[in-house]
C-alpha cells in the first residue's frame, strides 16, 4: 500500500461518515524505519509523523526538522517522566499522558520551558493489566485535574484489545471525549481507521501500510 492510498481511503470514510475532506490527520507512524523510507514519504509532501520512542525521535528528528520545517511531530508510545522534557522540547503532541505524576511533571516543565505541547489522555478502554493508560471509570477525574494545571489537554487516545471489536472501544473514547468538552480522538491503525473515522476520529495512527514492513536489525 502507498501514502497515496491510505490517504484516498481517509477521505473516502470522512465522506461516508458525512465529514468534512481533511477533518481526520493522518499520523504516519515511523518507528523503526530506515530514514530513507521517512524521507521518501516526506518528499510526497506528508508532514505528520509519530514516534514510539523519545530517544530515537531525538536520533532521528531535529536534523530532518531543519530540512523540513514544517513537519508536526506526535510522540505516541508510553512515556517515562525522565524523559517528559526531551519529549516536550522535540514533540508538537503527546499521546501518552496517562498518570498523575507525569501530568504534574508536565505541568513543572511547562512553567519552565513557557510551553507545552498538546496533550492527548490515554486512556485503557479495555482495562487491560499490561497496557498504559487511566481507567475508563477514572478518565473523567483525570482529565479535570489535568486542566486544573493549566495543561493543554486537547483530547483522548486508545489502543484497542487485539482480540476485540474496535469499534466499542471507539464509541466509549469518543463518549467520554464528549462529555469533557474534548475534540480530539486519537485512535485507529492500519487495520481499523476506516471504523475509528467513522465513530469521529481526528487523528489516525498508521505505519507499516504507508511505509513497508520495519526491517528487522541485522544480527
Amino acid at each position: 500500500m502507498s501514502l497515496q492510498e491510505i490517504t484516498d481511503r481517509i477521505h473516502q470514510a470522512e465522506n461516508a461518515a458525512g465529514r468534512a475532506k481533511g477533518a481526520v490527520k493522518l499520523i504516519a507512524v515511523s518507528k523503526v524505519q530506515p530514514i530513507d523510507r521517512v524521507e521518501a514519504v516526506l518528499e510526497q509532501g506528508h508532514r505528520v509523523f509519530g514516534e514510539n520512542r523519545v530517544q530515537e525521535a531525538a536520533g532521528k528528528w531535529p536534523a530532518l526538522m531543519k530540512r523540513y520545517s514544517d513537519v508536526d511531530l506526535h510522540l505516541i508510545g508510553p512515556l517515562q517522566t525522565n524523559k517528559a522534557r526531551q519529549a516536550m522540547e522535540l514533540g508538537h503532541a503527546i499521546h501518552a499522558l496517562d498518570r498523575p505524576k507525569l501530568a504534574n511533571t508536565f505541568a513543572r516543565l511547562a512553567q519552565e520551558l513557557g510551553t507545552c505541547p498538546d496533550l492527548f489522555v490515554q486512556v485503557n478502554t479495555g482495562e487491560e493489566a499490561q497496557k498504559a493508560g487511566v481507567l475508563p471509570a477514572d478518565a473523567d477525574d483525570f482529565v479535570k485535574d489535568c486542566k486544573s494545571l493549566d495543561l493543554p489537554v486537547r483530547g483522548l487516545m486508545c489502543i484497542p484489545p487485539v482480540d476485540e471489536e474496535p469499534a466499542l472501544h471507539f464509541a466509549l473514547l469518543a463518549k467520554i471525549a464528549a462529555r469533557n468538552g474534548l475534540e480530539g480522538l486519537s485512535m485507529g491503525m492500519s487495520g481499523d481507521f476506516e471504523t475509528a473515522i467513522a465513530l469521529g476520529a481526528t487523528h489516525v495512527r498508521v505505519g507499516s501500510a504507508i511505509f513497508g514492513e520495519r526491517v528487522k536489525p541485522q544480527g
